[in-house]
């Protein structure tokens, strides 16, 4: 399986969730896993963790996978509060 990454903005809100989750759907729909590059991601509302989790589920059902790269500091948090830093690997 070949692996593409996607490279996210500065933030994750409902201004672009349906472009991201729509850009992570067309690399999985090929077939390939998805390393999401958050390096400049700054802000994920709870829409964008909607769109992480999603995303997460299509590739599982497919039998691919989504990995994290590059979460900051403030990510991260919000990521291991709502528990969400559980479901992800992390390249």
């Amino acid at each position: 399986m070949n692996t593409e990454t996607y490279k996210l903005g500065k933030e994750l809100d409902s201004f672009n969730s349906d472009d991201v989750q729509n850009g992570i759907i067309a690399i999985l729909e090929k077939g390939n896993n998805v390393v999401l590059d958050m390096t400049a991601c700054h802000y994920v509302s709870s829409t964008g963790l909607r769109v992480l989790l999603y995303s997460k589920k299509v590739a599982a059902a497919k039998g691919l996978k989504v990995c994290l790269k590059g979460v900051n500091a403030e990510v991260q948090d919000v990521m291991d509060v709502t528990g969400f830093s559980n479901f992800f690997d992390y390249a």
